[in-house]
């Protein structure tokens, strides 16, 4: 059985650039034959993910901010116009206020914390929402997650709590939506230099420490985590549910 994505059809959310994860995605899907419609954040933004979503021969592009609720129900009924269904969500957003991703746990305000889960969170929960009818074969819904979830980690601060209840989210998921033959999943890559990852206090010795203590001495890449992701959207892996997937080179079996 070769991977084929041949047919399938679904959303990638949350490509600031072309080292944005969700762009590793997205380009591993295109390889393998899928649709994408693809979004962006903002006009600010639409400039930097355009050309990208125009090499990928996206059918949809379209401004999702998952603030706006309007919007994230938009992009999902534009989906439905196109294709009738999807097969597919790849969720890759995270945000938190930066000087309380740079401070202590204990000193998150509730606006910051709440806010930050919503986004990095509750979002990916919307989204099952709005996909559940939509995927009328069943479906793949994926999100990205990071150690720090299941250990603490210096300088994580915030984004730890708030990712493992985003790993947590997926089992329940999983459990909630199986008898809809919708599977849910989520990949934890380690330190990637990434945009969104920049905002991390320290990240450069993240970075040094996954190096020199995986077993396979390097960092994971996007595209690593793309092919991840394309596996679990294929037909290759139809018992694979609720499952952390880690493409770290293996720095999470480390002590």
């Amino acid at each position: 059985m070769s991977l084929s994505l041949q047919g399938k059809k679904g959303l990638v959310i949350g490509i600031a650039n072309e080292q944005s994860i969700a762009y590793g995605c997205a380009k591993a899907l295109k390889e393998a034959g899928a649709e994408l419609a693809v979004t962006y954040l903002n006009e600010k933004a639409r400039s930097h993910v355009e050309p990208l979503a125009n090499a990928l021969d996206a059918r949809i592009f379209m401004p999702c901010n998952v603030v706006k609720q309007e919007e994230l129900e938009q992009l999902f009924k534009a989906a439905e116009e196109v294709w009738g269904e999807i097969d597919f969500v790849i969720h890759s957003i995270a945000w938190s206020p930066i000087d309380e991703l740079h401070g202590r746990v204990v000193d998150s305000t509730t606006e910051g914390f709440c806010k930050a889960m919503d986004i990095s969170c509750h979002s990916f929960v919307r989204m099952a929402k709005l996909a559940e009818p939509l995927m009328k074969k069943g479906g793949s819904l994926i999100t990205m997650s990071y150690y720090g979830a299941e250990k603490v980690v210096d300088h994580y601060n915030m984004m730890g709590p708030i990712k493992a209840a985003l790993e947590s989210s997926v089992r329940y998921l999983a459990a909630e939506l199986g008898e809809s033959n919708i599977r849910v999943n989520c990949i934890s890559p380690g330190p990637m230099m990434t945009r969104a990852a920049s905002g991390i206090d320290h990240f450069d010795k993240l970075v040094e420490s996954a190096q020199s203590h995986s077993p396979l001495h390097r960092l994971g890449t996007t595209e690593e985590v793309g092919n991840m992701a394309a596996f679990l959207v294929s037909s290759m892996s139809t018992a694979v549910t609720g499952g952390v997937h880690y493409v770290d080179a293996g720095h999470h079996i480390m002590a």
